[in-house]
């Protein structure tokens, strides 16, 4: 969540009144942080920023990265903890009005030119060194889809400090920083921030990934920029879109199946990203804002909390990440707008007025859960936003907000990305005092660290705070199947080998490595593990659609898919809410043909213990659950009404496991 404007003169306000509805959505603008402008006060720094060379920084850690349970790792297992800045700019900052070439229609009267915001004033050696001091691993690096295809070259001022930058095209800038960047040692994340270069985050044409463009096209462009640095192990994760929030008509939601599915949209972009780069970490953030924001309509900021109930499944899914957004403005179910109603603001609390208790479990129940274990939703969470005003803040919620958020950060060990990085000076005076680093027209720096910024002491108490180090161990993973709005093919087996396609079927299978454990019986939703998994053997692949393996009645007057001998069960295909296709994978060893089967027909049958997940994969629907120690060997269903559960009028729902010992 970024401001229209965090220059000194508040946000630029809508002129004119608008209608009662339009307004409510129109000023989402109001999501959007000001500053103010008073004297400057003093500071004390108590501790110093842990700073690594870039040379000893690229000694530390070996890409690419991956996750294991709550926490991200480096090639080589050990612990890599994403202690992040934004260095902003690339993703546009014109506002929207006015001419473009005017620097006062820009944020904060700052004129990227579309790319990363410093390169007029300072050599990057420079920039870089800052970073380092700021004791940072880690570049989120925002960028314009529009940037793809743009051949005009950034203006020499634009890159003044920088020479070697000239007659570049904002693309190639991009690819100048990320070398630089990389070779210094630092992790770059790429953020697909906006669409256009407009600046973010109001009703702008960017609410969307698809507000201004096809979802296929948002794929393709992530997957020319995921290709393009393929080679490039320190460029570690793709974030795939910033914000996603409501436009002038329709929200954005979570397992809907239609365009503005959000969870649809990530899925398919993941595993299409790792088609394309099988080590890239795919980031997926929540829903920024949904609702009409008055009180009369439903309203509020999702996050991560749709992710109990429905969590993604990638085709390696040690590569996922979760990401959220915190500014103390803001709240959970307020826009951060101010101006009363007529300009978007609610009566809800903001973040900065919640009580200390209050601010710790929202935090929590709107992100930091994803990181309990044993859980289909277990990830890591990334907060890839947060931040305040530094010199002349003087609202004393805003300071309480960013110290008290920087203790619940440090306390629960979470990966942090502070915004912004980079900013401006003009004529003696910070233009966006919310920047850690703001350089002048001559190239002098402004630091958070040094004399006089409030924040020093949060930021080297964040910095320097207590954290997981070395190697972490291996977890094991529950990961949910749901094709209720399409297929979900997560192995790669099965995209590598054309799976079979037939029509009317939604199919999904779990990522390679693990089995099909547990299946729902009417919302299409599976339950995949890799705990006590087999080993796959070299035998064939089988999708099993009729009887002809059924050697015992396991369920009579019930009709039944089961595995060949010696597979398991790995995916599944569905007709509406009829089980069609059991994808049954071969073992390297021979398997126990003892049954044990297991009735979910008239009530949950989940058999769960303390090696069990522990969270409800398939909430409002009955479902069925193999135990650790067995494998899925096959599914009973019935088109007999005089069975199953008639009063809902569908028939061929999967009503019954056949489970067996892995051993």
């Amino acid at each position: 969540m970024k401001s229209i404007s965090r220059s000194s003169t508040g946000r630029r306000g809508i002129g004119r009144a608008l209608s009662a509805v339009l307004a409510t959505a129109a000023l989402l603008v109001g999501l959007t942080p000001g500053t103010t402008s008073a004297a400057a006060s003093a500071g004390t720094t108590t501790t110093v920023t842990t700073a690594l060379t870039g040379e000893q920084l690229a000694a530390s850690w070996r890409g690419p990265l991956s996750t294991r349970g709550r926490y991200i790792v480096d090639a080589d297992g050990n612990r890599f903890k994403l202690k992040a800045g934004n260095w902003s700019g690339a993703q546009g900052t014109w506002e929207g009005s006015g001419d473009v070439n005017d620097v006062t229609n820009h944020q904060a009267d700052q004129k990227s030119n579309n790319i990363p915001l410093g390169l007029d004033r300072a050599p990057m050696a420079r920039i870089l060194a800052d970073f380092h001091e700021l004791g940072l691993n880690t570049i989120r690096l925002p960028y314009a889809e529009a940037m793809i295809k743009d051949t005009t070259a950034v203006p020499d001022g634009a890159v003044a400090a920088n020479p070697q930058l000239r007659g570049k095209t904002p693309l190639q800038v991009i690819d100048a920083v990320v070398a630089a960047l990389t070779a210094d040692g630092f992790a770059v994340i790429l953020n697909n921030h906006t669409t256009t270069y407009r600046w973010c985050c109001g009703l702008d044409g960017n609410e969307r990934w698809n507000s201004s463009q096809t979802t296929q096209q948002w794929v393709d462009n992530w997957r020319f920029m995921v290709n393009r640095y393929k080679s490039n192990k320190r460029v570690v994760g793709a974030d795939l879109r910033n914000e996603v929030r409501r436009d002038w008509k329709d929200d954005p939601n979570w397992g809907w199946g239609n365009e503005h599915d959000l969870y649809k949209a990530f899925q398919e972009a993941g595993l299409r990203i790792q088609d394309t780069n099988p080590d890239i970490l795919v980031i997926m953030e929540g829903i920024n804002w949904q609702g009409i924001p008055q009180g009369m309509f439903p309203h509020g900021r999702p996050t991560l909390t749709p992710v109990r109930n429905l969590s993604n499944t990638l085709m390696y899914s040690n590569k996922l990440v979760y990401s959220a957004h915190f500014y103390g403005f803001t709240g959970p179910n307020h826009t951060g707008a101010t101006g009363g109603w007529q300009n978007g603001e609610t009566n809800d609390p903001r973040y900065r007025d919640l009580s200390p208790e209050d601010l710790i479990k929202v935090i929590d129940d709107q992100a930091l859960f994803v990181t309990e274990s044993g859980q289909h939703f277990t990830a890591p969470v990334w907060v890839s936003e947060f931040g305040t005003g530094g010199r002349g803040q003087t609202d004393q919620k805003e300071t309480d907000w960013f110290n008290r958020f920087t203790d619940i950060l440090a306390e629960n060990d979470t990966d942090f990305a502070v915004w912004p990085l980079t900013g401006w000076t003009t004529d003696g005076k910070i233009n966006d005092n919310w920047a850690l680093i703001s350089y002048d027209e001559a190239g002098k720096r402004q630091s958070v660290l040094d004399p006089g910024d409030w924040r020093a002491t949060a930021w080297n108490k964040l910095v320097n705070a207590a954290a997981k180090t070395g190697k972490v161990a291996e977890a094991n993973r529950w990961n949910m199947l749901n094709v209720a709005s399409g297929n979900q093919n997560a192995s790669s087996w099965m995209r590598a080998h054309a799976p079979v396609q037939t029509p009317g079927n939604l199919q999904g299978s779990c990522p390679d490595g693990q089995r099909l454990i547990g299946i729902s019986r009417e919302n299409r939703r599976g339950l995949c593990t890799d705990v006590n998994q087999l080993a796959t053997g070299s035998g064939n692949w089988v999708v099993v659609k009729d009887e002809s393996n059924v050697t015992q009645d396991w369920a009579p007057s019930w009709e039944k898919l089961e595995c060949p001998t010696n597979h398991y069960a790995a995916g599944f295909a569905f007709q509406d809410t009829a089980i069609s296709g059991l994808l049954c994978a071969p073992a390297a060893g021979t398997l126990p043909k003892t049954n044990r089967v297991a009735w979910f027909d008239r009530g949950d049958n989940p058999a769960l213990n303390e090696t069990q997940i522990k969270n409800d994969w398939a909430p409002y629907d009955y479902k069925g659950q193999c135990r650790a120690d067995e494998y899925l060997a096959g599914v009973a269903y019935t088109f007999d009404r005089t069975h199953g559960a008639p009063a809902h009028g569908k028939l061929g729902v999967p009503d019954t496991l056949l489970c067996r010992p892995l051993s």
